[in-house]
């Protein structure tokens, strides 16, 4: 157990680093890290040292460690992990915490060593198009040894501790993913892109399969609609799958690529006339949290995971994995301006208490203290 005059340490590893913000996992560290170091705790972050060139040793009070990898596609992450765990597990920390399942195994070294640990687990890798044949296959054994080889197993939404529950037979602890809700946000930054507001419908998110662009982009250019779709996101390397859909040609669509401006991003997703949420697999996303906290009326796809966020309709409406579902809620929208503004007005109160980062950093400390204390 900590001593008054000792600060618990925690080290954070398997994303890319911080302050570096490119996905949910890298936003999360940031907020949460923070937070943490505000409430006493001294917080390590294992950086991927390619991806900063200027390398300080704090940033904001948290540590920061730049550890290599191997710059290939499919080995970038777990090699970063696999350093950064062999690093922590010689070092002082009183607690390992680690994001992304496909780092399971790497709590072999951890179990060796005596560290406690705690695994943010994340979504269904498995299942996702991107990962077929042999990736499939391991993403689902790391999971399972997620559960086999970590103190503790965190999921972000009640249906992601299901899954767990029946795929593996472990429970976990949900500790929702944070909002930060944002009202009034000017109009002027869409008009870098010739857009009004209310003027078009908004996808945000990465052009993978599994996030369903090439469904909704299809069922949309087939309605009636002479508003915009404006989809935002990329993905960092050449994909023929993504290649195909940015050279469609329609004058109501528009791709704007990554939008790294947050006051930007923020502008597109106030001022749409709805946001459309593809993602198929997961618990809580990072993009439905932004909808709701800037008060968007979302169109989401019928899954399990959005039903939860969306409170089973109440803070959006949904449609099937077919194209023609999509043109259908295209088109019912457009005969339906009230509704919507109803449901861009409610909108916020779908960030209940469990999507607050303070709430959420106050769960990890107990998580953190508890796994101390045990050890």
């Amino acid at each position: 157990m900590e001593t008054p005059d000792k600060k618990l340490k925690v080290a954070i590893m398997g994303a890319k680093g911080y302050p570096y913000v490119y996905g949910g996992y890298d936003t999360m560290i940031k907020e949460l890290g923070e937070r943490l170091v505000s409430r006493g705790i001294h917080v390590r972050v294992y950086n991927h040292r390619a991806l900063f060139s200027d390398r300080p040793r704090y940033v904001n009070g948290i540590e920061c460690i730049y550890t290599p990898a191997i710059e290939k596609k499919s080995l970038t992450q777990l090699t970063h992990t696999f350093c950064s765990m062999l690093h922590a597990c010689f070092s002082d920390v009183d607690v390992i915490f680690v994001v992304n399942s496909g780092n399971g195994p790497f709590g072999i070294f951890s179990k060796l060593f005596g560290k406690p640990t705690a695994i943010n687990v994340d979504g269904l890798e498995w299942l996702r198009p991107k990962w077929k044949g042999f990736g499939s296959k391991y993403f689902y054994w790391a999971s399972k040894m997620s559960t086999r080889l970590y103190d503790q197993v965190i999921n972000d939404s009640e249906e992601m501790r299901r899954v767990y529950l029946r795929e593996f037979q472990t429970d976990s602890k949900v500790i929702a993913y944070g909002a930060n809700p944002k009202e009034d946000v000017a109009e002027k930054p869409i008009k870098h892109w010739g857009l009004k507001s209310r003027d078009y419908f908004l996808i945000v998110g990465r052009l993978v399969p599994d996030n369903n662009a090439d469904l909704i982009i299809e069922g949309f250019l087939a309605s009636n609609t002479a508003r915009k779709l404006v989809v935002v996101g990329d993905v960092p390397f050449d994909d023929p799958w993504a290649n195909r859909l940015k050279n469609l040609k329609d004058p109501r669509l528009i791709f704007t690529g990554y939008v790294n401006d947050p006051n930007e991003l923020a502008a597109l997703y106030s001022h749409c006339f709805a946001y459309f949420h593809g993602h198929e697999y997961g618990g809580t996303n990072p993009a439905m949290l932004k909808a709701l906290g800037y008060g968007c009326a979302i169109l989401a796809l019928d899954t399990p995971f959005n039903q939860e966020m969306l409170q089973n309709g109440k803070h959006g409406w949904y449609f099937a994995k077919m194209a023609s579902a999509v043109t259908e809620v295209v088109d019912k929208s457009e005969k339906s301006e009230d509704e919507l503004a109803r449901l861009r007005a409610s909108a916020r109160n779908g960030l209940t208490k469990k999507y607050d980062w303070d709430y959420v950093t106050e769960q990890y400390i107990e998580v953190f203290q508890q796994l101390s204390r045990e050890k």
